[in-house]
């Protein structure tokens, strides 16, 4: 999608990969047959630059046409590089898409005035909402964090709202420390009244789970999982490098890493491909980009 498209964000896509993973297709009630459903749960993508990501687990969920994923970024296509919520009578809105994020800061906001709703509404829905690490610098996060514990009280407790921070220590082009360090990140969010619990493999399936079942147990105030992880997880070239925040790989880089994410060594490259057509499609599909 991202060889495709030729601009996007590959490292912060990888990083959050399993988090989001984990939520859709264990954690999240939500019908993707019936978008508008007013049980379901919500997901707030804060940090909006991963639309990869969460475009893709939307169509894997079966909210729209994989093949609508090839679209990314397009002019016309409603899959733009930020997620977009157009309400208007003739736009197309992305299915399974909460809000329009992407302005760092906001997206927690969103998701506390969700939360909110679904308490006063009498609703039994949670709210997750997905944040970066650097976007941690910025003051409307703050000011919503230190609101939420304290909102709606004593009636509308948001102890349904869940935050998710992928702590993957790179922002924009260069690493969270070189740039503002978020330390005591655990004590900060703690200190305006939320529980708070590390994910100490934010990769791991397991712990990812166990996380998001503590936070279902929380009672009484707002729950943080700061979710430790590596931007662009599974391409060596990729891992841990600040230049991969906000570039698409090229169509051999691209080939390369999908490679590495299946977990296939060069030499059995060609024979994995043999036996598996779908994947030598997409890979020839990205190949052919080369020679444009």
């Amino acid at each position: 999608m991202l060889n495709k498209a030729g601009s996007g964000h590959t490292g912060g896509s990888l990083s959050a990969c399993e988090l989001v993973v984990a939520l859709f297709f264990r954690k999240l009630r939500h019908d993707p047959k019936n978008p508008a459903w007013e049980k379901r749960d919500r997901f707030v993508l804060s940090k909006g630059h991963a639309a990869p990501l969460l475009y893709t687990v939307l169509a894997h969920a079966g909210y729209f046409d994989r093949a609508e994923l090839m679209t990314l970024r397009k002019l016309g296509s409603r899959l733009q590089g930020h997620p977009y919520f157009h309400q208007a009578p003739d736009a197309e809105i992305v299915p399974g898409l909460e809000a329009s994020t992407g302005s760092l800061g906001q997206g927690l906001s969103i998701a506390v005035g969700f939360a909110l709703g679904a308490r006063v509404a009498g609703r039994d829905v949670r709210v997750y909402c997905m944040v970066g690490d650097g976007e941690c610098q910025t003051g409307q996060l703050w000011e919503a964090a230190m609101a939420a514990p304290k909102l709606g009280r004593p009636h509308y407790v948001l102890d349904n709202l869940t935050v998710l921070v992928d702590r993957n220590r790179i922002q924009n082009d260069d690493f969270v420390d070189n740039t503002l360090p978020l330390e005591p990140l655990l004590d900060k969010w703690a200190s305006f009244g939320w529980a708070v619990r590390e994910i100490q493999d934010g990769h791991d399936i397991g712990q990812i789970l166990e996380g998001l079942d503590w936070a279902r147990r929380v009672e009484g105030q707002p729950a943080l999982l700061v979710a430790h992880t590596v931007k662009g997880k599974g391409v060596s070239f990729m891992e841990d490098n600040p230049r991969w925040h906000g570039v698409a790989p090229n169509p051999s880089e691209g080939i390369q890493a999908i490679r590495e994410i299946l977990g296939v060594s060069e030499a059995a490259w060609d024979g994995y491909l043999a036996a598996h057509p779908a994947i030598a499609t997409a890979v020839g599909r990205i190949a052919a980009l080369q020679k444009k």
